[in-house]
């Protein structure tokens, strides 16, 4: 498939959010390449002119940092979360960078920083994390069986490349958390053994848009993960293995 990409100017880039304990958000690009057949975000269509599917288009925010430089004159200091609807590394950053110019306007201001992302390219900008005071990034991943990605996310990186990225981003003593959201069908022990070493903590997300992923649960014959009590079950063990390896639940 291949990707409409636009190159579009922002009104503005730094948002008030809706998150809580969240002051704004920073959203580099409208839309994502990564195709994740679950994506909470694709409300975000209807903000746009895009007829295509979701994943198969991005809007570049090519004046983001020229924007956020000016904006950041004028607002409270705060926490940012970057991002709440698109992934700010994923392929096209290489080329456009604007995630990068964004981190560097906001080094002299040093608000509060969380970023989330499945990709590894988020490596690159380590030597702008070690400038902030307060920060912390986190990688997605879902389930510890490559064969489940492939399905539920089919255009994002691998899973042990994101286990790499998050073990070189430990090493580099930048505060790591995993988000296991949605959570796919896994291995809960093995997934925990795989990460616990590299991570200060671990946020934990059942599956919440059953409507989207049903269709392919039921082809794949995995409709028991949707089972509300089952899905609880497999939460436990992850807890219990991430508690016994004296990480912390949020």
């Amino acid at each position: 498939m291949s990707v409409n990409i636009k190159e579009a100017k922002a009104r503005t880039i730094l948002s008030k959010s809706g998150i809580t304990g969240v002051d704004y958000c920073i959203n580099p690009y409208t839309g994502c390449t990564h195709g994740c057949r679950y994506c909470y975000a694709t409300f975000m269509k209807r903000f746009t002119n895009h007829n295509e599917p979701w994943g198969s288009f991005v809007d570049v925010k090519i004046n983001a940092p020229y924007i956020l430089r000016n904006q950041l004159k004028r607002m409270q200091k705060g926490s940012i979360v970057i991002s709440s609807v698109t992934d700010p590394y994923q392929p096209l950053e290489l080329r456009y960078e604007i995630t990068r110019k964004c981190l560097a306007e906001l080094i002299p201001y040093q608000f509060s920083v969380d970023i989330l992302t499945k990709s590894p390219l988020v490596c690159r900008d380590i030597e702008f994390f070690k400038q902030f005071k307060d920060i912390e990034v986190g990688i997605t991943i879902t389930t510890d069986e490559e064969k489940i990605r492939r399905i539920f996310e089919p255009k994002a990186p691998p899973i042990e490349a994101r286990i790499q990225t998050i073990k070189k981003l430990h090493e580099a003593r930048i505060c790591t958390y995993v988000f296991i959201g949605p959570l796919l069908p896994m291995n809960p022990e093995v997934l925990c053994e795989k990460l616990a070493d590299y991570v200060d903590y671990v946020f934990i997300d059942r599956m919440n848009y059953i409507t989207k992923t049903r269709p392919l649960y039921k082809q794949y014959k995995l409709d028991g993960w949707l089972n509300r009590e089952f899905s609880s079950g497999i939460i436990e063990r992850l807890e219990k293995g991430f508690r016994g390896k004296k990480v912390n639940i949020c």
